[in-house]
């Protein structure tokens, strides 16, 4: 008797263990909201992969990022904002938690590795010193593009010193003839291999292997398109004599008139394989969709899109909406098929939102900043959040439905930011100026509520300017040039007032 009830217990648990639903999240680098024709602008690339995931599930038309990566994929592992964890950009990283942010602040691949599921990362990292396959950190599986330092620290071996790699005049190794660290192994390759498809294709594999094994998982895909350098993909043009590189024209002993249409031609060159790398980035997303109906899990999983933070030159590392103004679309499982919603999130909802669909409660010591999406996504609610929150250094943006507080910096000597009535617009078409409208002061005065709220954001008075690492900061970065660029929209997109 006892032996059978030993054999329905474990059934039981099997049968649920089964069920549990799985996540693949794709995380985008360096490219807006704009960039995707879900959301309908006239610079957008043509993503009907993507669009068939709104149309079957749902996006938010505003999801806000940190405008810079490492701050971004900070917030992505941890669900706390950087005013709470100090990851406030690629060179500011207060308290030293760069070197040990997963102890201090746990990552959802090991909450979730601790309760039952697998979980695997292919891309790019890049989110603190801590890897992610290190026990802290808590990924199963990865299959990273990194430099021959990292593998050599990773493995011991030195892949030129040993032949296993050619030594090539790239400047940048995460496309064409990629540098992979696969499961803390080397991956060979040819010169005309591409590093996404060899991620794209390492996620597909994980997720076979688990679904052969009867494992719930997370796969997360960090892709490292459209990062820079801009390159010709597989699709447009191949690797060539420049490894795929555009390359911009030498103008030396042109005139100026010359130069002037060599600039220009260049420049829509850039677009064209910018757009194309987007472009291809959709059809590999196209790719793992389809795996996940192939392999009959696609109403048990669920697959989120959306990207780090701003187009690169354009938006990236600005305090302002369009550098922080991301793509989110999600779709598979039980989410309600709405298309777009006017409903608020940033990416500090992410680790909540998959401990939610793990159906796991966050560690007594882990307070997320962010909340979990997944009773909006499913229809329990009808709304979500009431305003949300992005930063790049010691700039912040904030957001509620129809109003945008952006450019705030106390550091830069811009307390109050600049406030706008966005109404049902977005894209930055028709803001208005709202300070001296007596009709959106409790709007405005919302804001400073929500700020006064937050702990210090890098004010002048805070503690990370008076530490070794903050002086050294303040010794060697031009603020002058900073703050013209953090608190402005670049000159093609300059759309409304930002007169100070």
């Amino acid at each position: 008797m006892r032996t059978l009830l030993v054999i329905l217990f474990v059934l039981i648990n099997l049968i649920g263990y089964s069920q549990k639903p799985n996540v693949v999240l794709i995380y985008a680098d360096d490219i807006s909201a704009d960039m995707f024709s879900p959301y309908k602008q006239d610079n957008a690339a043509k993503t009907p992969h993507i669009e068939k995931m709104a149309d079957n599930g749902i996006f938010f038309k505003t999801c806000y990022a940190p405008a810079i990566c490492g701050p971004s994929r900070a917030l992505m592992m941890t669900g706390v904002y950087a005013n709470h964890t100090g990851a406030y950009r690629n060179d500011i990283w207060a308290n030293d938690v760069r070197k040990d942010i997963y102890i201090k602040f746990p990552s959802w691949a090991r909450i979730l590795g601790d309760n039952g599921y697998k979980t695997a990362i292919a891309g790019k990292w890049h989110a603190g010193a801590q890897m992610p396959y290190e026990e802290v950190v808590g990924f199963d599986e990865h299959c990273l593009w990194e430099s021959a330092g990292e593998i050599k620290h990773a493995t011991g071996i030195d892949i030129y010193a040993e032949g296993l790699r050619r030594k090539t005049k790239q400047k940048d190794i995460r496309y064409w003839h990629p540098c992979l660290l696969r499961n803390k192994e080397y991956v060979p390759v040819e010169l005309d291999d591409f590093g996404p498809d060899i991620c794209g294709e390492f996620i597909m594999d994980f997720m076979e292997r688990k679904v052969k094994a009867d494992e719930p998982f997370v796969a997360y895909w960090p892709i490292s398109l459209t990062h820079g350098p801009t390159v010709w993909t597989p699709d447009n043009g191949g690797p060539g004599d420049n490894f795929g590189y555009v390359v911009k024209p030498n103008t030396k002993g042109m005139s100026k008139k010359e130069a002037a249409a060599a600039k220009q031609a260049s420049a829509e060159e850039y677009r064209v394989a910018f757009n194309g790398m987007t472009e291809y980035m959709d059809k590999l997303v196209g790719q793992v969709v389809a795996k996940v109906k192939e392999l009959g899990i696609y109403d048990n999983t669920y697959i989120i899109f959306c990207s780090d933070n701003g187009t690169a030159v354009t938006a990236k590392d600005r305090g302002v909406e369009r550098g922080v103004h991301v793509p989110l679309v999600i779709c598979g499982a039980n989410v309600k098929k709405v298309g777009a919603t006017d409903e608020l999130s940033d990416i500090s909802d992410m680790a909540p939102t998959l401990l939610d669909i793990a159906g796991i409660e966050a560690p007594k010591n882990t307070q997320y900043t962010g909340t979990s999406l997944l009773p909006f996504i499913t229809g329990k609610k009808d709304t979500h959040r009431e305003w949300i929150y992005a930063y790049t250094g010691p700039v912040q943006v904030f957001r509620t439905k129809n109003f945008l507080l952006e450019a705030r910096s106390p550091y830069y000597g811009k307390p109050d930011g600049r406030f706008y009535y966005a109404g049902e617009e977005r894209f930055g078409v028709g803001y208005e100026r709202g300070e001296d409208n007596p009709e959106y002061q409790k709007e405005l005065d919302k804001f400073k509520e929500i700020i006064s709220s937050l702990p210090d954001h890098l004010s002048p008075n805070h503690p990370f300017w008076q530490s070794k690492k903050g002086k050294k900061w303040i010794e060697k970065s031009n603020k002058d040039q900073l703050w013209e660029k953090q608190l402005y929209n670049h000159k093609d997109y300059k759309r409304y007032n930002e007169k100070d």
